[in-house]
């Protein structure tokens, strides 16, 4: 019987594309101010550069526009870019199908990797604490315990006072998030939301229990006993 259903937050709970144009548009802002630049053009070039690589934006940004720069300056970026309050909300099936969970007093948790700084700004955006029992940012928790260490899924058993397999997990990333199951018996839910890790190959060929689309193709499984 699932008492615990745990999720990933980025691409699960809201799109991280919208959270990088969130970040990027405040970047933009900051420079346009700097450099009496204009800012949609900075956002422009920044959302192309990115849709080219994801690797070293912010330099070649900088190289782009001509503007000399140094490590310091990169560094001050990017923490700008992370410590930001973006504007991003949940994707439209989440709130629905936490209150189904509710209503079948099932406990809800979030285990998050990312930079710690980054992942509580996204929380505090989406006002995750009045909608979560409990929440992990295994970045707090020391960078060599993020997913797919199952340090996190450890301690959020012992938070919400369940079995392993009484728990469900849910996530979108190939590469970690569906691993824990041959790890411990939890059951792991892939939704894919095709967001930037639609196309990762699954670690050590793990894969998920069910593969859905919305949370709501969850209830089903939940009414008929299939998880």
């Amino acid at each position: 019987m699932v008492k615990a259903v745990i999720f990933d937050l980025d691409d699960t709970l809201f799109s991280e594309k919208k959270y990088i144009e969130s970040g990027y548009q405040h970047i933009a802002k900051l420079l346009s101010k700097r450099y009496e630049k204009d800012e949609a053009e900075i956002f422009e070039l920044l959302m192309e550069l990115f849709r080219n690589s994801p690797m070293n934006v912010f330099n070649r940004l900088l190289d782009t526009l001509g503007i000399s720069y140094t490590n310091k300056y990169i560094i001050e970026l990017v923490e700008e870019y992370r410590n930001h309050l973006p504007n991003i909300e949940f994707y439209n099936d989440v709130l629905p199908f936490l209150e189904f969970l509710k209503k079948r007093k099932i406990k809800v948790g979030i285990i998050t990797d990312g930079y710690a700084n980054a992942q509580r700004q996204k929380l505090k955006s989406v006002k995750a604490v009045n909608h979560f029992d409990e929440i992990i940012v295994t970045d707090e928790l020391g960078r060599d315990f993020w997913k797919p260490h199952p340090k996190a899924f450890e301690i959020m058993k012992h938070k919400l006072n369940v079995e392993f397999n009484e728990m469900v997990y849910v996530g979108d990333n190939p590469e970690k998030d569906f691993y824990i199951r041959s790890v411990y018996p939890i059951k792991t839910i892939r939704i894919n939301r095709n967001g930037v890790h639609a196309q990762k190959n699954y670690l050590n060929g793990v894969q998920e229990n069910h593969l859905i689309y919305l949370l709501s193709e969850l209830e089903s499984l939940f009414v008929n006993n299939f998880i």
